[in-house]
């Protein structure tokens, strides 16, 4: 075997061990990606039961239901609304009218059984597809800036 030919077989084998790492990685970060969704885009996409993914938007008023540590509650982007279930202690700022990320899954009723609930008070700590979606709708309006801003 001649040097030419000794270095490309260890080029391309360099490739391919490249090639190899790349599609490793790619494939476990696809089991550990969670999209975002707004209530209208959970209701547009068919996204299939038990995928797990992050729904946001406001807490409608006088959605939320307490019974013991289960909690029920409404999330809209104003445009669609999505029931939500979650069992467990929720954020302080968590109340009607204010932002929300739920993170879980779609259950066999089509209301999201949520396993974390973030709680936001406006929309500069709302993820930007929440607050762009709201906004969009032409019926929400951010409110007049919090102190030290």
């Amino acid at each position: 075997m001649t040097r030419k030919k000794r270095r490309l077989m260890f080029v391309l084998l360099g490739l391919l061990v490249l090639f190899t790492a790349v599609g490793l990685t790619l494939a476990a970060l696809k089991d550990n990606l969670v999209f975002f969704y707004s209530p209208t885009d959970v209701k547009e996409k068919h996204i299939e039961e038990g995928r797990r993914f992050r729904v946001g938007g406001l807490v409608e008023q006088g959605s939320v239901v307490k019974e013991g540590e289960v909690v029920r509650f409404v999330v809209t982007d104003l445009v669609n609304r999505l029931p939500v279930t979650y069992t467990g202690l929720l954020p302080d700022l968590f109340r009607e009218g204010q932002g929300v990320v739920a993170e879980g899954r779609l259950g066999d009723d089509k209301g999201f059984i949520a396993e974390t609930v973030l709680a936001k008070h406006d929309e500069n700590y709302m993820p930007p597809e929440v607050a762009e979606s709201l906004k969009a709708s032409g019926k929400w309006e951010h409110g007049p800036p919090s102190p030290g801003q």
